[in-house]
C-alpha cells in the first residue's frame, strides 16, 4: 500500500531523531575510549617516568622505583649542617730555591774562612808574644818584633773581614727569606736540608688583595695540577715579599717532593681563615659534573630526585667538601648520582626526539 502524503510527513521527523541519537552515542563512545587510552600506562617504558619540572625548581625530577634504586645500588643519607673551618681561595707558586742553596753554601764557606782567620790570628799572636820577649831580652833584633807585629795586625784584619762577611750573609738570609728560613740557612737546619735535597718544595701562598686571616694558618690545601686531588701544605713563616701579580698577604709553606708539584708551577690553595661556618659535609661520590658545574641529587619523594647546584670552594680533604647552600637535614644521594644524571640526560634526548 502506498504511503499517503500525510504519512510521509510524519515519518521524516522520526528518522531525523533516530539519526541524532545514533550520532550522540558514537561521539560519547569515542570520548570514553580516548579517556581510557590516556589513563593506560606506557608499557614501552613503564619502569621510568620522564623528568618533570615544577614551580619549586628549574631542574627536572627524575623518578626511579624502589626496586630500580636497589638494582643500581642507589644510597642516600640525611645530612645535618655542622660547624666547619672556613677557607679562603688563595694562589700558590712553587719557588725555585737555588738562592737558598747558594746562601747556605756561602755561609758555610764564610764560616770556614772565619775559623781559618781565628786560627791564623792565634798563631800570629803567639809568635808575636814569643818574638817580643826575645827582642826585649836582646836575643833578637827589634825588626823581628816589628815583622811579627805586622803579621798579627794583618791576621786581625782578616778575622774582622771574615766576621763581617758572616754577619752580612746572616742579614741577607733573613732579609730574603725571613727569620725562620733565614735561621735555617745559618744553622743548616733539617728543614732547609730537605729543601736543598728536594725532599720538600717551598710554596709561596698569596691571599687575594684585602683578605686577612686570624693568627697563622698551620696547614693549607693545594690542588695538584697532575691529578684530581688536594695536597697538604705545612706552614713555615710569613713571606718576605708578595706575589707582584696579586699584591696580597703571603706565606711560605712546604710541600712533599713527591706531591706532583714542581718548581715553577702555580696552583690553587685553600687557606683556613680562622673562622667557622655552618655547612653540610659532602663526599666526592655524591658529586656529579654537568655543563661546567657541580651538582648533587636530593631526594624529593620516595621515588623522586632533583639535581641541586653546589659550590666546591671549601674542600676538607682530597675528595670531600663542605657545602653551604644545602638545607640541613636534606637527604642526599651518596651512591648512584651518576645513574640519575644518565637517566635525566637520556630523558631529555628522548624528549627532543619526540619534538
Amino acid at each position: 500500500m502506498a504511503l499517503t502524503e500525510t504519512s510521509r510527513r510524519g515519518v521524516a521527523p522520526a528518522v531525523c531523531v533516530l539519526m541524532l541519537i545514533a550520532s550522540t552515542w558514537a561521539v560519547t563512545g569515542y570520548a570514553r575510549r580516548a579517556a581510557a587510552a590516556e589513563m593506560q600506562p606506557d608499557k614501552s617504558n613503564s619502569g621510568r617516568t620522564e623528568p618533570s619540572r615544577t614551580a619549586e625548581s628549574d631542574q627536572p625530577v627524575v623518578k626511579l622505583t624502589p626496586s630500580q634504586q636497589a638494582q643500581v645500588g642507589l644510597e642516600t643519607a640525611a645530612l645535618e649542617a655542622a660547624p666547619h673551618p672556613e677557607k679562603f681561595r688563595a694562589y700558590g707558586a712553587v719557588l725555585d730555591i737555588s738562592r737558598i742553596t747558594e746562601l747556605t753554601n756561602s755561609y758555610a764557606n764564610a764560616q770556614a774562612q772565619l775559623q781559618t782567620a781565628q786560627a791564623k790570628l792565634e798563631v800570629a799572636k803567639s809568635a808575636y808574644d814569643r818574638i817580643k820577649n826575645l827582642v826585649d831580652s836582646a836575643a833578637l833584633p827589634k825588626k823581628e818584633a816589628e815583622t811579627a807585629e805586622g803579621t798579627l795586625r794583618i791576621d786581625k784584619a782578616a778575622l774582622t773581614a771574615a766576621e763581617s762577611q758572616l754577619r752580612t750573609l746572616v742579614a741577607t738570609a733573613r732579609q730574603e727569606w725571613g727569620p725562620v728560613i733565614g735561621r735555617g740557612i745559618v744553622e743548616r737546619s733539617p728543614a732547609v736540608v730537605r729543601l736543598i735535597e728536594r725532599d720538600q718544595f717551598l710554596v709561596q701562598v698569596t691571599l687575594p688583595p684585602g683578605v686577612t686571616v686570624d693568627g697563622t694558618p698551620a696547614t693549607a690545601l693545594a690542588q695538584a695540577p697532575t691529578r684530581n686531588a688536594n695536597i697538604d701544605l705545612h706552614y713555615i713563616s710569613p713571606a718576605t715579599r708578595t706575589d707582584p701579580r696579586i699584591q696580597g698577604l703571603s706565606f711560605f709553606f712546604s710541600v712533599p717532593g713527591d706531591s706532583g708539584l714542581l718548581p715553577g708551577m702555580n696552583t690553587t690553595v685553600y687557606v683556613p681563615s680562622g673562622n667557622t661556618y655552618e655547612g653540610v659535609f659532602i663526599e666526592d661520590t655524591a658529586i656529579v659534573r654537568w655543563q661546567g658545574r657541580s651538582w648533587v641529587y636530593l631526594r624529593v619523594g620516595p621515588d623522586s630526585f632533583r639535581r641541586h647546584p653546589i659550590s666546591m670552594d671549601q674542600p676538607v680533604s682530597d675528595d670531600d667538601y663542605v657545602v653551604r647552600d644545602i638545607p640541613s637535614g636534606s637527604e642526599i644521594v651518596m651512591r648512584g648520582a651518576q645513574v640519575l644524571l644518565s637517566e635525566e640526560a637520556k630523558s631529555e634526548l628522548r624528549g627532543r626526539d619526540d619534538d
